[in-house]
């Protein structure tokens, strides 16, 4: 059986300080578990260049990258499973970002969120439209954009906040297409990834835990003063034996992180009965410390040794440059930045019409076919064939196919024939569909 193309997923860290409690919850012990999925190549990068944003102390830069790898890598992320690399080791990154800058317009950056929020503030307080905003804060969309699209990512995990600037990703992929690889797109359009069950813990004072609410848990606590810290969880007047609720409570919220279902449900219980508050902080920190004890030690082991850390990303650097260094050489062939003995690649001829249409490479497994869309969205990509002819047979199938050999998955689409999957997609049925039609049309 052929292995499936696989989903690129990639996931940026913004290195800003050491991880709290619910940064662990809500984004890092999830990540680290959707790396293993099956089918799935997973980019974690440190996105040290953003932070520069805003911020002027290198030192802080440094230290905080120094302590989110730690983090990462202390709590299960495998480098060897992953590519995890610091964003600055990859030269071909602001090279692309610039590439794409050249084709932004910039009333789309005008209608950034993080754009528009800063220059509502400078009005608000009096102050001109772009006071203290800098050309990093405003171009930053398009620097994540070349993050995604360097990597062909097919999916970005992200909060609510950020699927604007996959939207802005999105755009500025199928805009370098259009302009410079009509007839053989050279970008994936990467889609938003939003949990919708992401868990959300409370902090100190009960509301969301944040950074700017400054009533973090932070991860690294030492036992005693992690001990501490639950101690000082707000609480309501009930006194021990007086039934309390869960549903208003931070220390439950907490906990439910940490613990086992068969836990939460005695520590129901424990609340019905009337449980005293000083128990219920014990138990929350007993959960908490028996889960982070272990990665505690090897993230204090990260911290003592930094040549070990440095070494894993400057492997993976390498990892992520074999594949960023031939990419860009395409790209600025595209563009037209190529020796001046060299021809046009085909693809930006355009004498050739726009349509669906089918294209062939080879990879370092086989030769594979996609299905692109007129305007060039890759609709379909194959499993790998031993050879040329297998995958124009294969491609003749797909153009002869009936609807029966499509069908919707969880990540978009795929088409079998004689019962195996030979390619999938992550853009919706209807469009494979609606190709599909167009190429039959064509050939008809």
């Amino acid at each position: 059986m052929h292995q499936h193309p696989a989903i690129r997923v990639l996931t940026g860290i913004k290195p800003t300080g050491s991880p709290h409690l619910g940064n662990y919850v809500g984004a890092i012990r999830p990540a680290i578990r959707a790396s293993i999925a099956p089918n799935t190549m997973s980019f974690f990068f440190l996105a040290d260049y953003h932070a520069l944003i805003g911020n002027e102390d290198p030192l802080k830069v440094q230290q905080a990258t120094l302590e989110i790898a730690a983090s990462w890598l202390a709590l299960g992320l495998d480098p060897s499973r992953v590519v995890f690399y610091r964003q600055s080791d990859i030269p071909e990154i602001p090279e692309l970002c610039w590439l794409l800058t050249c084709v932004t317009a910039k009333g789309l950056l005008n209608r950034a969120h993080a754009y528009k929020a800063a220059v509502d503030a400078n009005t608000a307080a009096g102050h001109d439209a772009d006071h203290g905003i800098s050309a990093g804060l405003y171009a930053y969309p398009v620097l994540m954009a070349a993050d995604i699209l360097m990597f062909n990512a097919n999916r970005v995990p992200v909060g609510k906040d950020q699927v604007q600037h996959i939207e802005i990703a999105r755009d500025l992929a199928m805009r370098f297409n259009h302009l410079f690889a009509a007839n053989q797109p050279l970008f994936v359009l990467p889609e938003a990834q939003v949990d919708e069950d992401t868990a959300v813990l409370p902090g100190l004072d009960g509301r969301k835990m944040s950074k700017s609410y400054r009533n973090t848990i932070p991860l690294w606590l030492s036992p005693a003063e992690l001990k501490s810290t639950i101690a000082g969880v707000v609480t309501n007047a009930k006194k021990p034996g007086e039934a309390k609720l869960v549903d208003d409570s931070a220390l439950f919220a907490i906990y439910t992180g940490f613990a086992s279902p068969q836990e939460l449900e005695s520590m129901r219980q424990h609340y019905a009965d009337g449980i005293a508050w000083g128990d219920v902080k014990n138990m929350v920190f007993q959960a908490i410390d028996r889960e982070l004890a272990p990665a505690r030690e090897k993230y204090q082991a990260f911290i003592a040794k930094p040549t070990e850390l440095e070494r894993i990303l400057q492997q993976g650097a390498a990892q992520a440059r074999g594949l960023a260094t031939p990419f860009l050489r395409e790209i600025r062939g595209a563009c037209g930045l190529r020796a001046l003995v060299d021809s046009a690649p085909e693809s930006n001829k355009a004498s050739r019409k726009k349509s669906a249409r089918t294209t062939t490479f080879k990879d370092s497994e086989g030769f594979r076919f996609k299905l692109l869309a007129a305007d060039g969205t890759m609709l379909l990509e194959s499993i790998a064939f031993e050879n040329a002819k297998d995958c124009g047979t294969q491609i003749a199938a797909l153009r002869a196919a009936t609807l029966a050999q499509f069908r919707s998955t969880e990540f978009g689409c795929e088409f079998e024939s004689s019962g195996e999957v030979l390619a999938n997609g992550t853009e919706p049925l209807e469009l494979v569909l609606d190709a599909l039609a167009e190429l039959q049309a064509s050939s008809a």
